[in-house]
């Protein structure tokens, strides 16, 4: 399968009644999210992953007032448990919407794969990892994870689950897919909001 294949409908529809939950644990009905407007949808790693981290941080600069004007949403949800939420958008910065997929069924559903590989020798980084070190991301990842928030151990999620970022909405259709390839293969920010017709920076 293309890493950017659009989703099939008949997926996409199972994926519109899968249950997710805010930071309250609260569930939410994934297909809302979409429903009346177009979305970004941002699959993450485990809510411990430093890489993926940085990529949110990234994303929180995208200013609200860009996203309403261009008439899009923009979502994140990670593979764990809810109750790493807050501390999360304490980390990273982020102000917007994140839920969480525990069962991970809307990852199987989007065909999400899992690895630990970094990005392979010779290949470009993106560039919100491009001037990291692996050992301090590594670092980071420990610092800003389990040592940080003991209580959150073992709801971070699956470690080696994969994200991605689809455009979808308004309703049962999607316009954009990306699939990650490995832990550092998240859309770089500027090319996403681009793809979504967001202004940015």
């Amino acid at each position: 399968m293309s890493l950017s294949a659009l989703p099939r409908q008949d997926l996409l529809e199972k994926a519109s009644d899968v249950i997710i939950y805010d930071s309250t644990g609260k569930a939410v009905k994934f297909g809302d999210l979409f429903k009346e407007r177009e979305t970004i949808v941002v699959f993450i790693r485990h809510f411990f992953c430093g890489t993926c981290q940085l990529y949110v941080s990234q994303l929180a600069t995208v200013k609200p007032e860009s996203l309403e004007q261009a008439g899009k949403d923009l979502v994140i949800i990670g593979c764990g448990d809810f109750q790493p939420i807050k501390a999360y958008c304490e980390t990273t910065g982020y102000k917007g919407k994140i839920y969480a997929d525990p069962s991970r069924e809307l990852h199987r559903l989007f065909e999400l794969t899992e690895s630990l590989e970094r990005t392979p020798e010779g290949q470009q980084k993106r560039a919100y990892v491009a001037n990291r070190s692996y050992l301090g991301g590594a670092f980071s990842s420990i610092l800003q994870g389990p040592l940080k928030h003991l209580q959150h151990i073992g709801k971070q999620g699956n470690i080696s689950q994969l994200g991605g970022e689809f455009i979808l909405g308004p309703g049962n259709q999607c316009s954009y897919a990306s699939r990650m390839q490995h832990t550092e293969d998240h859309v770089d920010v500027a090319d996403l909001m681009r793809e979504a017709g967001v202004q940015y920076p």
